[in-house]
């Protein structure tokens, strides 16, 4: 489904949000930039990377060493146009990344979690391969909280957006999927309920645009697996290739 709209993803998104998607990704570089200064040169990975955007913008923000991670190869060959072949990127499954335990400093997920066939065995994965005191965040659409709000915008995503979204894209069902798939997908508590149920300390959130989206963040703060290595890049798991 992703590879058959890879071409207008990146339009329809900044049209039906109005460009306030953008806003968002800034948001979570800025915020990952204060606790993890860009100058201490900080491994990223980019999980569900898209097309890029959220990747390009923590470069932007001066993150050099970033890494995007995606399973939808024409996203991926996006990413690499618009980042002129600059960002370091991978096709690869979030369920499974072949990359070794406490491998990054920081890690980004946008608007990929609810994407994933199992949201808490792909939390743990995250953790897996995050370094002892380094952050995950997680930007995802969530539960608007302006009273009235919700069911606005229930009825934007529902009755507006779909049959929009598959018109221009000339795809019938993926934009219904884009509706079902935020309405399935557990509200702020839930899903920091799920953060710390696979392992994760310090959660909180930060509402964006009233709640439609928020931006989770958690801390894995436990001893250093004996298989760190430090300071080096991070390597690939020895039953994985490349």
């Amino acid at each position: 489904m992703f590879a058959t709209i890879a071409g207008r993803y990146d339009l329809l998104n900044h049209l039906f949000s109005g460009n306030t998607d953008k806003r968002w990704r800034r948001f979570v570089a800025k915020k990952a930039a204060q606790r993890h200064p860009p100058a201490r040169e900080p491994f990223v990975l980019d999980v569900a990377c898209g097309t890029g955007d959220l990747s390009l913008e923590l470069k932007r923000t001066g993150f050099q060493r970033v890494v995007g991670i995606d399973f939808c190869r024409p996203m991926l060959e996006l990413a690499a146009r618009k980042s002129e072949r600059k960002l370091a990127l991978l096709e690869g499954d979030a369920l499974l990344l072949p990359f070794a335990d406490a491998s990054f400093d920081l890690l980004t997920i946008g608007f990929g979690l609810r994407n994933l066939a199992n949201v808490g065995a792909g939390l743990s994965e995250l953790r897996r391969v995050l370094k002892p005191g380094g952050t995950l965040y997680v930007l995802e659409f969530s539960k608007p909280v302006i009273p009235g709000f919700s069911k606005l915008f229930e009825f934007y995503f529902k009755r507006v957006l779909p049959p929009i979204g598959d018109a221009v894209n000339g795809r019938q069902g993926a934009y219904v999927y884009l509706s079902d798939s935020v309405q399935r997908f557990p509200d702020q508590k839930g899903l920091v309920g799920l953060m710390r149920e696979a392992g994760f300390a310090e959660v909180e959130y930060k509402n964006l645009t009233g709640g439609i989206a928020a931006l989770h963040t958690g801390v894995r703060a436990n001893e250093v697996p004996k298989n760190l290595i430090g300071g080096q890049s991070p390597h690939l798991a020895s039953n994985q290739k490349t």
